[in-house]
């Protein structure tokens, strides 16, 4: 297997799959080939359907990711056209993540900045390590964010955070990541893979149909116009599915439900 091709990898656990940021002697850092790699592979699990949810994070422990290896932007990230093109395998995988069928949760332990902060954001939901940090210094890289990696930040953090982020180059720790809705939950590092892991799984028990129309529809809420009623109309469909019938009896019998899918 090549170096960029290694750089992300996956793990599988019956409904539920891991997508590793695999690069950890560097950070987990992706060049062209791998952002490539990244789309590719949550376009192929996204077509899975007896997957329910799946899980991202950085290999090794010291980092989700740093984003892009910028030691590899002298060969791939130089001419005019060379970016471009390298702007556009970024834009692929961001969209690939963000639009994929099934749940997402970013289990973040460790540094997670520019390109890596971007890739979280595109996840559903986002959980930290108490020692995690966060940030897109690139302002002293003389680089911009392109408007297909704000999008995503912007619409999770509203304008303000996201200029203070840019602007300053500051890191943000769990705790102020919380604070400003970047992540969801902070758990302990010593419990952090432990914790990220059953958030997961009980995710990957409910549901799958509801929870791909709920994203669908929380999706489509976000980026308008408003829904005409064919759209809306979809909200009733899980009362057609099988997985209705079954919730419903669960819950009258006091036992856990059994999802099919279906």
């Amino acid at each position: 297997m090549s170096d960029s091709a290694g750089r992300v990898t996956v793990e599988r656990d019956g409904d539920l799959a891991t997508v590793f940021l695999d690069h950890p002697e560097k950070l987990n850092v992706l060049d062209g080939p791998g952002w490539a790699t990244l789309a590719a592979t949550f376009e192929d699990l996204g077509k899975d359907r007896d997957l329910r949810c799946l899980v991202v994070r950085g290999r090794g422990g010291r980092a989700f990711s740093a984003g892009s290896d910028i030691g590899h932007f002298p060969e791939q990230r130089s001419s005019p056209e060379d970016v471009a093109r390298y702007g556009k395998l970024i834009h692929e995988a961001l969209h690939s993540v963000r639009h994929c069928l099934h749940p997402t949760v970013a289990l973040i332990d460790g540094l997670c900045v520019g390109g890596g902060l971007e890739i979280a954001a595109c996840c559903d939901l986002r959980v930290a390590g108490a020692s995690s940090r966060f940030g897109a210094p690139i302002n002293r890289l003389g680089l911009t964010m392109a408007y297909e990696e704000l999008d995503p930040l912007v619409r999770l953090l509203g304008p303000g955070p996201v200029l203070d982020i840019l602007l300053t180059g500051d890191l943000l720790d769990a705790d102020a990541a919380l604070r400003v809705g970047l992540v969801s939950r902070v758990f302990g590092d010593e419990v952090f893979d432990e914790e990220g892991m059953a958030l997961a799984r009980r995710i990957a028990a409910g549901a799958p149909l509801v929870n791909r129309w709920h994203k669908k529809f929380i999706r489509r809420l976000e980026e308008g116009p408003a829904p005409g009623p064919d759209e809306r109309s979809e909200a009733y469909e899980a009362f057609r599915t099988s997985d209705y019938r079954e919730g419903t009896m669960a819950f009258l019998e006091k036992r856990s439900p059994r999802f099919e899918g279906r």
